[in-house]
């Protein structure tokens, strides 16, 4: 007879998102809603989930050149924390004009609490944000390229060149580790979480 294991603790798994606060985040569950959650609402071949687009974009972004060191490594955390908002929206966010709006609104205060919780003290300028949008665009072009996105640029727009790295689909447990992983080497401050909250250990 094996020996029985001892269950993991509880998850604090994103709750209301009418009421998030930096206390009330888990970044270990966030790490699991995001590797769980497939990009493009599932309109890809291969499964790749948010966490491990963000962790691309996040390791593209400390590739960059010309940024110092402190300022690279609040931008790849930045990075990295971008879209983590759809986490207490399921993935969805398609609805009337007034529940798009609403989703906004909520979605601004996730990312302060988000932000707070990481240790970030500030949202980025349009300047850089937009250069976290450029290369997350990249690395969708890649996507493309890697994992058959299904026409996810037709009619698109401008056409962004994709990262030369090769994207490879990960299982959630993998993409939630890497998550986590980056999360901890950016120095993602999770102080001040409620008990229990924060950067566990797997």
């Amino acid at each position: 007879m094996s020996a029985r294991r001892d269950p993991k603790p509880a998850l604090a798994w994103p709750g209301d998102p009418e009421s998030v606060s930096a206390a009330d985040i888990d970044f270990t569950a966030l790490a699991h809603v995001l590797a769980n959650t497939c990009r493009r609402g599932g309109r890809i071949r291969s499964f790749h989930s948010l966490a491990a687009h963000a962790v691309v974009v996040s390791e593209e972004i400390e590739a960059l050149d010309g940024i110092a060191g402190e300022e690279r490594r609040a931008l790849a955390l930045h990075a990295l924390l971008v879209g983590a908002a759809s986490a207490w929206f399921r993935g969805g966010t398609a609805g009337s004009a007034r529940a798009v709006e609403r989703t906004a609104r909520l979605s601004s205060g996730i990312e302060r609490a988000l932000r707070e919780a990481a240790g970030l003290d500030a949202p980025l300028d349009e300047e850089r944000a937009e250069l976290v949008r450029f290369v997350a665009r990249m690395a969708t072009a890649a996507e493309a390229r890697d994992l058959g996105d299904d026409g996810a640029h037709a009619g698109a727009g401008i056409a962004f060149p994709p990262l030369k790295r090769r994207i490879r689909s990960l299982a959630p447990d993998r993409a939630a580790q890497a998550w986590l992983a980056r999360f901890r080497a950016l120095g993602g401050d999770a102080g001040g979480s409620k008990p229990g909250a924060g950067v566990s250990d797997e």
